[in-house]
């Protein structure tokens, strides 16, 4: 998904990074180039230079979740473009400890700190086109979705016919499910979803033909 979509008031790329082809997603306000850098998970250098060809000014680096393949490449982009990270508050301590964000058994990753705390109901702070943040616990406690004029950007809670796993530490099924039906499913069915692996979907395709949202 190295291509653009175009959403109604923002362009949408996607970049898979890492062994676990995370999909780091650019968010662009097509009038001034602003943009939100959301799931930086590796691949640091590769990352700076697709922003660069997307002529994006990255104004805020954000997190769904704090698991270590969603992070890994936090730190030198922090630096190189000299913005805040943000993420949930009950993911925050995933930035710094290899073993909350269960990296520390394969290739430990940490972040720095973050800068700014995420709060449910309100708006992402770009100066861009209006970003709700959704609180979707279950596969992380602090795991959140971007919410935009037409799109979500699901982190590892919604995926392409599947759901997010709940074997972690941490992650709990029917709470899990709780998010989704309440926070995801509510949007309209012609929402797009970007989800933190795979390819897009739409919130009706994922109603009528995702096997796990049995939901009740």
């Amino acid at each position: 998904m190295n291509g653009s979509e175009q959403a109604t008031s923002v362009e949408i790329y996607g970049l898979p990074v890492g062994p676990l082809e995370v999909n780091c997603y650019l968010v662009v306000d097509p009038a001034t180039r602003k943009a939100l850098l959301v799931d930086p998970g590796a691949q640091a250098e590769r990352i700076f230079e697709w922003c660069a060809l997307h002529r994006a000014e990255v104004r805020l680096i954000l997190n769904t979740h704090g698991h270590g393949d969603h992070i890994g490449a936090n730190g030198p982009l922090k630096e190189w473009f000299n913005v805040p990270l943000a993420i949930h508050p009950e993911d925050a301590d995933c930035l710094l400890d290899p073993f909350v964000n269960l990296s520390a058994y394969f290739e430990p990753v940490t972040s720095p700190p973050a800068d700014i705390l995420l709060e449910p109901g309100s708006q992402v702070d770009w100066e861009g086109p209006p970003v709700e943040i959704l609180h979707t616990p279950g596969h992380s406690p602090g795991s959140v979705s971007f919410h935009g004029d037409g799109w979500v950007i699901s982190g590892d809670v919604l995926f392409q016919g599947s759901i997010g796993r709940t074997d972690f530490p941490r992650c709990d099924l029917i709470t899990l499910q709780t998010s989704i039906r309440e926070q995801l499913l509510s949007l309209p069915e012609e929402t797009v979803v970007y989800p933190g692996h795979g390819p897009s979907t739409t919130i009706g395709h994922e109603k009528r033909t995702n096997p796990f949202l049995h939901l009740g």
